[in-house]
């Protein structure tokens, strides 16, 4: 999914895109705070409790910290203008910060949860006062709801202005970085239900086990979100097409050009957070002059850019409709 940027040569659906990359970084923002405070909290009630389970928190909460002040650098370095050198823009460097991202969740939180989790089902724990540890679940969840909250209200809020659902936005929008907070948030929501489930089973049976393998079941958490971030990135950072719908439409609108007999071969590649380059090779009309073809190029420009403003660059390339092309249509 594309999101609405400005061109390099267009000024159109600039306000759109403004709005939406500084609510982009408030939610960074916003997160990254409430998990600094979160991580020092949970640490505190994890040494008095002597809980795994909230020390796996605390772990993950410091993985989350580091992971928005990665994805604070990853709205900035990728919101760069095009140079000489990269003539297409810093966008694609979003998702290799992005990516770093992911491995501090992976390396930081989820191997940390599983050391923890592991040696407490082997080798036991002391019991320490469980009721600090309530009260730092309590507060946390309360703050990781907020943040959660925020970025929930922009996913919808997107989804809404692009007449699609918040669960299809997440899987396609280029917007990674509030992909991953909303998805750590929830994470982090579900990983703080974990660790009081495990601390109230130890409580009550007397057994560390149980806080054991809730901290295993935090890193296995972890895990997943960040394998499925990562995976999003690495698609992403290599050059990822538009969903086929998308593509399909981007067609329709050069092939409703009147100069314009087929465009037997179209791609395109994503760029950056809501970037994209549209290249076609179209078959112009035997009778379209080179004043036409001309006219005709500038005009599937700006209808592109018009219609899809995530549009930043269109290439096309005329190409006989003998079958002497170079390429063939690929299939979507």
């Amino acid at each position: 999914m594309s999101e609405p940027v400005p061109t390099r040569d267009h000024a159109l659906a600039t306000a759109g895109t403004e709005e939406a990359g500084g609510e982009s970084t408030g939610t960074v923002v916003v997160a990254g705070l409430a998990n600094l405070g979160i991580a020092i909290a949970k640490l505190v009630g994890g040494l008095i409790s002597h809980s795994s389970a909230m020390l796996s928190e605390a772990a993950h909460s410091v993985a989350d910290t580091i992971t928005e002040v990665l994805l604070f650098i990853a709205l900035k370095r990728g919101d760069k203008a095009p140079d000489a050198r990269h003539p297409v823009g810093y966008g694609r460097e979003t998702y290799f910060w992005a990516l770093l991202a992911c491995l501090a969740t992976f390396t930081l939180g989820a191997g940390f949860s599983f050391y923890q989790g592991v040696e407490t089902i082997v080798e036991g724990e002391e019991q320490g006062s469980p009721t600090a540890a309530y009260v730092v679940l309590a507060v946390s969840f309360v703050l990781e709801g907020a943040s959660w909250l925020k970025a929930v209200r922009q996913v919808r809020s997107s989804a809404e202005r692009w007449g699609t659902t918040p669960r299809r936005y997440l899987a396609e929008t280029t917007d990674t970085t509030v992909k991953a907070v909303t998805f750590e948030d929830s994470a982090a929501l579900v990983g703080l239900v974990l660790a009081a489930l495990g601390l109230f089973l130890e409580q009550v049976t007397g057994d560390p086990v149980w806080d054991g393998v809730a901290a295993v079941l935090i890193g296995v958490l972890l895990l997943v979100v960040a394998g499925s971030l990562a995976r999003a990135n690495v698609s992403l950072l290599i050059g990822q097409s538009v969903a086929p719908a998308l593509s399909d439409q981007l067609r329709e609108e050069l092939m409703g050009l009147p100069q314009v007999d087929d465009v037997p071969f179209l791609i395109t590649s994503v760029i950056g957070p809501g970037q994209l380059i549209v290249s076609a090779k179209v078959d112009f009309a035997d009778t379209a002059t080179v004043a036409d073809v001309e006219r005709a190029s500038d005009e599937a420009e700006r209808r592109l850019v018009a219609r899809h403003g995530g549009v930043r660059f269109v290439f096309l390339d005329p190409t006989p409709g003998d079958g002497r092309a170079q390429a063939a249509r690929r299939p979507e």
